[in-house]
């Protein structure tokens, strides 16, 4: 299994290859549809991520040592880039998760094209990530 590093590095290598921004954006919203989501009664306020202008639902749990993350949200959009994120972190250890930053939004350019709006509700569900991963570090 790939570090978590070269897994954000696939990742990013991955969604380069689509040069236009705006058909990148698009693909980011199809994978978004594909993650799992959560089921009604999981999208409760303690699954709630604050700081979201659109509502976005995270919910984590460990599975042989490893952080697995399903989500949901309102907006497609937001679907997508939470997505990307659960699909960077999901099967990463909590050490793991605490320590790497996400590059993936700067690196594909995707923080010249968000809303600073967005991009804060992103540090919101990074934030939710690594705390989940945290909590669970002494596990």
């Amino acid at each position: 299994m790939p570090s978590l590093a070269e897994k954000q590095q696939q990742l990013i290598a991955r969604f380069q290859l689509i040069e236009d921004a705006h058909e990148r954006l698009t693909a980011i919203v199809a994978r978004g549809k594909k993650w799992p989501g959560l089921t009604e009664d999981q999208r409760t306020e303690a699954h709630r991520v604050p700081g979201c202008t659109s509502r976005v639902w995270l919910a984590g749990r460990i599975e042989n040592g490893r952080c697995h993350f399903q989500m949901d949200a309102d907006s497609p959009l937001v679907k997508g880039l939470v997505a990307l994120l659960c699909e960077l972190y999901d099967g990463a250890t909590a050490t793991e998760i605490a320590s790497v930053e996400p590059e993936i939004f700067p690196a594909l350019h995707l923080d010249r094209q968000l809303s600073p709006t967005r991009l804060n509700g992103l540090a919101s569900v990074r934030a939710m990530i690594r705390s989940f991963a945290q909590s669970h570090l002494a596990s």
